[in-house]
């Protein structure tokens, strides 16, 4: 794998790009599912496979920082482009979900000011304070903690959690379209 070729327009090589990435989507299962379990009073896995990785946060914060740059410390830039931004991103998943799976793991028929329960103003809003905190420190951390380990360890530890990932989407995916429960889908029409 090219782990040291520069993504154009970057700088930035694609070792950290996918070291980002998988932590963005740990983190985000964490946090998601943590939150879930307190609000249902149970333990909840937010994820579609069985294990602790949620890809929508890597790509929406891998995404996020790689396109909103150029406006770091332009707090008003980076609030409304990264809501604007993450509700389309949040669209664009809920439908592919929808095709793909006929579901989406959230619904927000509830919430006021919601778009067929798969965006709405609250997430909108909250999805530009989550940019700016994305900008302020936690890319930071995530950057940081990615270079406390070596580069070796790093190709190897990306290579075992990217295999499992498509083994277990794919296993999901299998018994998704077999008619078999995966996890607690939503289904919207």
């Amino acid at each position: 794998m090219p782990w040291d070729m520069i993504i154009y327009g970057t700088g930035i090589d694609v070792y950290h790009v996918i070291q980002w990435f998988l932590i963005y989507s740990i983190l985000g299962w964490c946090v998601e599912s943590i939150y879930m379990s307190f609000c249902e009073k149970r333990l909840v896995n937010r994820g579609f496979i069985f294990g602790p990785i949620c890809p929508i946060y890597g790509f929406g914060a891998v995404g996020a920082y790689l396109l909103l740059r150029p406006l770091e410390g332009n707090y008003v830039g980076l609030y409304i482009l990264g809501s604007i931004g993450a509700t389309f991103f949040e669209f664009l998943v809920a439908k592919l979900m929808i095709r793909i799976l006929g579901a989406v793991w959230w619904d927000y028929t509830e919430k006021p000011f919601n778009y067929k329960g798969i965006i709405c103003l609250e997430s909108t809003l909250a999805w530009g304070l989550y940019t700016i905190c994305l900008f302020g420190f936690l890319h930071k951390g995530v950057m940081a903690f990615a270079d406390t380990y070596s580069a070796d360890v790093g190709c190897v530890l990306a290579v075992i959690l990217i295999v499992y990932y498509f083994v277990d989407f794919s296993v999901h995916m299998y018994r998704a379209k077999k008619g078999v429960p995966v996890q607690k889908g939503i289904r919207i029409s």
